[in-house]
């Protein structure tokens, strides 16, 4: 593996630090309702100011596409980064690369932080376009990357922009980085995969990659309707992607050949809808009736997973065991969790997890910093499951 350049292969004092943060946090009526993702940016923006850098924080918001969207402004969270920065001269400009951002970089003094405007307001962007990584580049000294959520795209502020600047990877991607390649490299053993959502199609590469790599694969959300048809079950009306019955049968072949158990649910929560205080029923999964849905892995299967959470020494989360947005159909993945809370705090398991939607169950019971590490990162983290390389860290490595 190539090294990762970090803050401590480059001298900061009195340069122009072009910072990439990730603030695209969640707004809610005009507010930020999650500032997460904020405080995660805060250690590398204070080690560069106490180092003397002059900090040009750099960050996209929703998906603007190329247009000034006044509610996906960057201005809207101004507040929220003062709250986290106390005592730190911090201004916002209006702008990107135009004569104003450029006039405020300038203008900028040792210790105080340049807030940028929304990187997706301009079109080169998500086109990893040079002319607006040029100008992007002309900003600023040196560039550093602390964004590794965003680091599966090659956009104009994390691929080309590193290509023209000294690059190094701020502390928050380095700590990312270095959590989720020894889970995955270098784990210790028994490792576990907990893999769930909605479509075996979406993380395809995931499961074909961990299948090679961990002790049990266990399956879970409406992808286990799937592997359980292809295993000859019925499965009602439940959501199940009849056309990957063969995928699913390789991947199976592939775990078998590297020594990797396959988990899928023994029992399931069947309704006849998604909804809330409908009736619902406990049953093996051989007998799923047919004009009822899976959404939800059983008692049994709850049990089944926490002995297995018990003996093994890693896990790795990434989506929800069921329809986690309405309950009671949260019990399995919250169960789950809380098993996986215990053995972590006990010492006994290195506990990773990412993705949205399995954060926000997680956050729901209170136990998304109960893990050993969690990630806010989301395409990223599953790209790197998958064993692809990542455009954003590429570009940082010697």
């Amino acid at each position: 593996m190539s090294k990762l350049r970090t803050i401590d292969d480059i001298n900061v004092a009195n340069k122009k630090a072009l910072v990439r943060v990730d603030f695209n946090v969640p707004i809610e009526d005009g507010h930020v309702s999650s500032d997460a993702r904020i405080k995660q940016a805060i250690p590398t923006i204070v080690e560069l100011l106490k180092k003397g850098a002059k900090v040009i924080l750099a960050s996209h918001l929703g998906r603007p596409k190329g247009e000034k969207v006044p509610d996906l402004s960057l201005s809207i969270i101004e507040q929220t980064l003062r709250t986290n920065l106390p005592g730190v001269d911090l201004s916002f400009v209006a702008d990107v690369v135009g004569s104003a951002a450029k006039s405020a970089a300038n203008k900028l003094a040792q210790g105080q932080v340049l807030l940028l405007e929304n990187l997706r307001y301009e079109a080169g962007e998500e086109t990893n376009d040079l002319g607006l990584a040029t100008k992007l580049a002309g900003l600023a000294d040196i560039y550093v990357d602390d964004a590794f959520s965003c680091a599966h795209r090659s956009h104009a502020s994390i691929q080309a922009v590193a290509e023209l600047l000294p690059s190094v990877a701020g502390r928050l991607m380095e700590k990312e980085i270095g959590i989720l390649n020894r889970v995955l490299e270098t784990p210790k053993l028994p490792l576990a995969a907990i893999i769930g959502g909605s479509k075996i199609s979406s993380k395809l590469g995931v499961l074909k990659n961990l299948a090679t790599k961990v002790q049990y694969l266990i399956i879970g959300g409406a992808m286990a309707n799937t592997f359980l048809y292809a295993k000859g079950h019925n499965v009602g009306t439940s959501l199940c992607e009849v056309e990957m019955t063969e995928v699913v049968n390789e991947i199976l072949v592939s775990a078998s050949n590297h020594d990797c158990k396959v988990v899928i649910p023994i029992d399931v929560v069947v309704a006849k809808a998604l909804e809330a205080n409908i009736e619902i029923e406990n049953v093996k999964v051989e007998l799923v009736p047919q004009e009822k849905m899976i959404l939800d892995v059983g008692h049994g299967s709850i049990k089944k997973l926490g002995e297995i959470c018990k003996i093994c020494r890693t896990v790795i989360w990434n989506g929800p065991l069921g329809a986690f947005e309405v309950s009671p159909f949260d019990v399995g993945t919250i169960a789950v969790a809380e098993k996986i809370v215990e053995f972590t705090r006990a010492g006994k398991l290195m506990s990773v997890v990412g993705g949205g939607d399995t954060v926000a169950a997680l956050e729901r019971v209170g136990a998304e910093h109960a893990f050993t590490y969690t990630t806010m990162a989301g395409g990223a983290f599953l790209e790197w499951l998958e064993g692809r390389s990542l455009p954003g860290v590429e570009v940082l490595e010697d």
